[in-house]
């Protein structure tokens, strides 16, 4: 579960860092949460497809990871005892953007936990928003709220948790919130950002975070064969890798295969 934990966190601050110049810009602030909770989603997705470096890309790996999680599902039905089961299969679903059957998992989970786990409660108020960005006001801020209350430094409760009480309009609130995530020690590109929001939600000033520098530029064309089996509206990933250590990547962009072949620059905000 060590593995889990980790990657709640890393998703939480790239969350952060998707979700805050989107609030900033957008004229509406749900629209805002919307947007980066489907984003992070797709990551996540996208993550779970490509953090192997020693398997192949391509559509039979996402073929194979909705088998595996319909595998899960169907054991679950045997098993329905099995809360880290349950919480799995929660946590795979709302990957592959399947929110509703994210929900009933890990509304499973939390009935077998009798409600009081607190990073349950989280994750369920997570698939919750993803489902729906207006729950923000309603159910899942409630969840988000009771999940704190049992687990206080939960870092995706704490994201979530200021939001929460951004749109309150407790912007103290949200602040302590998120000074408490800024102590987790979120690495130093994810934390100006969060700081430049506890600033301004406080009145203070801050020197506005600098602009991104550039990791690499690439030239993407594609091989007849690959370019004979997508579709206009497809998606493409280019994705940078350390050769002494390709898991996780370096950084991954995401183009549509209509606007390629073409240029991609990678900076540090595809980090």
């Amino acid at each position: 579960m060590t593995l889990y934990a980790i990657m709640g966190v890393m998703l939480v601050l790239a969350l952060a860092f998707i979700a805050l110049p989107l609030y900033r810009q957008q004229k509406s602030y749900m629209g805002s949460i919307a947007f980066a909770v489907v984003t992070v989603v797709a990551a996540a997705g996208l993550y779970a497809m490509i953090g192997m470096p020693n398997v192949e890309s391509g559509r039979t790996e996402v073929t194979s990871i909705e088998d595996m999680v319909a595998s899960l599902d169907a054991r679950l039905e045997q098993n329905p005892n099995d809360i880290d089961g349950w919480k799995m299969l929660g946590r795979s679903y709302l990957q592959l953007q399947q929110f509703d059957k994210s929900i009933n998992a890990f509304e499973k989970a939390v009935a077998l936990e009798d409600g009081r786990n607190g990073a349950t409660l989280i994750s369920l108020g997570e698939a919750v928003l993803s489902a729906d960005p207006a729950s923000m006001a309603g159910r899942a801020g409630q969840l988000f709220e009771s999940g704190l209350a049992l687990t206080p430094n939960n870092p995706q409760g704490l994201f979530f948790g200021g939001l929460a009480a951004l749109q309150r309009g407790d912007r103290l609130l949200a602040a302590d919130r998120w000074d408490a995530l800024l102590a987790l020690s979120p690495p130093p590109e994810i934390r100006g950002v969060l700081e430049q929001r506890v600033a301004e939600w406080r009145g203070e000033t801050r020197p506005a975070p600098s602009a991104p520098a550039a990791v690499v530029t690439v030239d993407v064309n594609f091989a007849e064969q690959a370019a004979s089996g997508a579709n206009a509206g497809d998606s493409v990933f280019i994705i940078a890798r350390d050769p002494a250590q390709p898991s996780p990547p370096i950084a991954v962009a995401r183009r549509a295969f209509a606007d390629l072949p073409g240029q991609v620059v990678l900076t540090d905000g595809n980090a």
